[in-house]
């Protein structure tokens, strides 16, 4: 009887967020993956990759785990080996091209499991715990959370919230508009060192005066904001601001503390079952997630930055902000979550200040022709 007990987690388009629960076994030509499911189980497929096709690294939860990737017709697959006696016979398998990755992920293990003996042995469970329930809502406690959620479940859970949303709304595919914002962020993105997210931005037609990011590098453009832009530098300014909230991950620690002590708990000690499934149910309501006053202000600082690398004029950011005080008016700052538009626009100054002064590179778009074809309503199609 041939064993069917899960030794492996592989990711890929096809495949749930969470992963697919599979069973490797190591040949002499590379892996042979058998993808386990009891609705197939009578139809189970396996599939053969040869070590001249994977790549190695470690990863994980716990950075114990070795992580094969290869290309699919159907794209990327990811797996995650945890097994010991798997790792140990891929290691006596693998070629000589795999030697340098493997030594370099073992000693990176090493170096994790060290740390991990270090801070155990003093801090303990027991005070872990307390601490734990002490310092739940620090920021930085959600953060080390944070570090340790897999950029696939990441990338999983916006796509959904994504399509969701986009199903709903007129979008458009091309034209002025959406050339001139594929132009805007592929500048920015170029100036993005070692960025592990592919940004899908899309424009919608609508008159609200916003965009906004979701978990995974998915964006969200509305044409009002291109209309109220008096510049394409102020839309710049917007999406440097969003590409921001997605590298620094503000949206997963935003979930992660909807989600509450337990499952924080469960993340930092490397034992997150069914967590996966618990962030997709949040759907849509990763939409309405309000960043917290120093995730704006903190995505405002880099995309500043961002901006100057890109050699995009750092003013339209600061421009758009001081126009938008004017709706401001009246409010009192710290009644907010957001910072005043007009506060913001006072930093950024300061920032901008003490930045190297260059010379700013234009577009080759017409902004004047972006915001008349919005106008007019030939500048895209559903």
């Amino acid at each position: 009887m041939i064993a069917s007990t899960p030794n492996a987690l592989c990711f890929g388009d096809e495949f749930p967020a969470t992963g697919m629960p599979c069973l490797v076994h190591v040949e002499g030509h590379g892996l042979t993956m058998t993808v386990l499911s009891d609705r197939d189980a009578g139809e189970r497929r396996s599939e053969s990759v040869p070590f001249s096709e994977l790549t190695v690294s470690v990863g994980g939860l716990d950075h114990d785990q070795l992580v094969a990737t290869w290309r699919e017709p159907t794209g990327q697959r990811t797996l995650y080996l945890k097994h010991s006696d798997v790792i140990r016979a891929f290691r006596q398998a693998a070629p000589d091209h795999l030697t340098i990755p493997l030594e370099r992920a073992a000693e990176q293990v090493r170096q994790v499991r060290q740390r991990h003996r270090i801070v155990w042995s003093i801090v303990g469970g027991a005070l872990l715990a307390s601490v734990l329930g002490l310092w739940f809502g620090s920021d930085l406690l959600v953060e080390f959370a944070v570090d340790r959620i897999p950029i696939e479940w990441e990338r999983k859970l916006g796509e959904s919230a994504y399509h969701d949303f986009l199903a709903l709304q007129e979008v458009m595919k091309e034209g002025p508009a959406v050339a001139a914002v594929n132009e805007i962020t592929r500048r920015l993105a170029e100036q993005i060192p070692e960025n592990p997210y592919a940004f899908d931005v899309t424009v919608v037609r609508s008159d609200i005066v916003n965009a906004f990011a979701l978990p995974g590098g998915y964006i969200v453009v509305f044409t009002g904001l291109m209309k109220k832009a008096e510049s394409p530098e102020e839309v710049a300014g917007v999406l440097a601001h969003e590409l921001n909230h997605v590298l620094q991950r503000h949206g997963l620690e935003r979930i992660v503390k909807q989600l509450g002590f337990v499952a924080v708990v469960s993340i930092v000690l490397g034992n997150p079952p069914g967590l996966g499934g618990v962030m997709k149910q949040l759907g849509v309501e990763l939409m309405t997630l309000k960043f917290g006053r120093a995730q704006e202000t903190e995505a405002d600082r880099t995309g500043l930055q961002l901006l100057h690398r890109a050699k995009i004029d750092p003013s339209g950011m600061i421009t758009f902000f001081q126009r938008l005080a004017e709706k401001d008016e009246g409010r009192v700052e710290w009644l907010s979550t957001h910072p005043m538009s007009s506060a913001r626009a006072d930093r950024l100054k300061a920032e901008l200040a003490d930045m190297p002064k260059q010379t700013s590179e234009p577009f080759t778009f017409d902004w004047a022709k972006v915001r008349a074809s919005l106008s007019d309503h030939t500048g895209g199609s559903p």
